[in-house]
């Protein structure tokens, strides 16, 4: 394998981070290139020193001159952007082999599509790319060639366990079903009831994994889960009707593909995210990960269940919105960021996020999407929607 470069978009959020960890085991396979952060100079910095890098993006433009200071006081010799320039930059120029899309919500959106345009292997964790804009990014990737790995452990697990050729149609290929495990988060067995005293400390702890505090909230309403089926939909080239999912609180079998003659094909490992990105950066070959090794006779209690949708109602407005298609998953995408950010900042309660969303579903009308301009203007009719309710509910 030649030595590719690398781009980090998003590099100090949990993803990125581990995902430097694998590239650091594996240097005489990968180079980085470029690295991105929001607002965090300080450890941007530190890892352009450590990783060489040759371009440093913040995507807050009034921290530029403050990172270019950082980098000198580093030693770290990159060249400085800032915004969505820098970002379109790190993820399509021409220096770049793979680009690994890690900035969380819409604001990733535009890179993602820049990296399909140009052609480059795009490791994809911005789900935002194929929940708002799966139908219009599949077909730009396809049309540039630009192979889309996903990262997800569970979208990573689906792809590993599919036959070559599925993106041509799942039951040409055998396949009967897709099946997405949920961990069931951190309230899987606390009583609805209480569901109006959870506190961010408590939704951003979950049992298993260790992610940032958006996606922790969404896996404790299990409105990860559901904008992880929209994604599969468009991933695998999948019906709605062949997306299942089930509650696995062991997290050990990440997810699985049902085929047509009763077999049922799973991938397992311990829940650690360099699994799956060691297994994207690397595809179709295999490197170390770094990570503990699942020891089977120790797997004595693998369970798992149906997810309840009325405890956890944002699971079955994903599904609706899959349904719907069109502009609906961009409008619960929107609505759902509005609302975790409200209940993290203390405004609504926990119990409060699936009514948001709901309510907002319900005011804005489905409409046709085709291109990312009307994804984006979709985006924001809804984010608009979804403050309007938090200030007439709370002012």
């Amino acid at each position: 394998m030649n030595c590719k470069k690398v781009s980090v978009l998003g590099s100090t959020g949990s993803i990125g981070k581990n995902t430097l960890d694998v590239i650091d085991r594996n240097r005489d396979l990968f180079h980085v290139h470029a690295l991105s952060a929001h607002r965090n100079v300080t450890e941007l910095a530190e890892q352009c020193a450590r990783f060489n890098a040759r371009l440093a993006v913040i995507a807050d433009a009034s921290l530029e001159n403050e990172l270019a200071q950082a980098l000198k006081q580093n030693g770290a010799g990159a060249e400085v952007m800032s915004g969505e320039p820098g970002l379109l930059e790190a993820a399509g120029g021409p220096e770049t082999d793979i680009v690994m899309a890690a900035i969380v919500g819409a604001a990733g959106l535009r890179s993602t599509f820049e990296a399909a345009h140009r052609g480059k292997k795009i490791l994809l964790a911005n789900k935002e790319s194929l929940v708002i804009a799966g139908e219009v990014f599949v077909a730009e990737a396809r049309r540039n060639k630009a192979p889309v790995i996903p990262v997800d452990s569970e979208h990573n697990a689906i792809f590993q366990a599919m036959p070559e050729g599925f993106e041509h149609g799942l039951a040409e290929r055998g396949v009967e079903k897709i099946i997405l495990t949920a961990s069931g988060g951190p309230f899987r067995q606390l009583a609805a009831e209480r569901f109006s005293d959870v506190t961010p400390e408590q939704a951003c702890n979950h049992p298993n994994w260790s992610m940032g505090r958006k996606i922790s909230v969404d896996s404790a309403t299990l409105m990860n889960k559901g904008l992880e089926v929209i994604e599969a939909r468009w991933l695998f080239n999948a019906d709605p009707d062949q997306i299942e999912v089930l509650v696995h609180p062991q997290s050990v079998v990440h997810s699985m593909v049902a085929y047509r003659d009763g077999s049922v094909l799973a991938q397992m490992g311990t829940p650690d995210m360099r699994t799956p990105i060691a297994h994207a950066l690397a595809w179709p070959s295999r490197i170390e990960a770094g990570v503990d090794r699942l020891n089977l006779a120790q797997m004595n209690d693998l369970s798992f269940e149906k997810p309840d949708l009325k405890r956890f109602p944002c699971l079955g407005l994903a599904f609706e919105a899959m349904a719907s298609g069109a502009s609906a998953p961009v409008t619960l995408n929107a609505a759902n960021e509005i609302a975790v950010a409200a209940f993290l900042d203390g405004t609504i309660g926990f119990d409060e996020i699936p009514c948001l969303v709901a309510d907002v579903m319900e005011r804005i009308p489905v409409s046709a999407i085709e291109n990312l301009e009307d994804v984006m203007q979709q985006d924001q009719q809804a984010r608009r929607e979804a403050n309007d309710w938090v200030k007439n509910i709370y002012g």
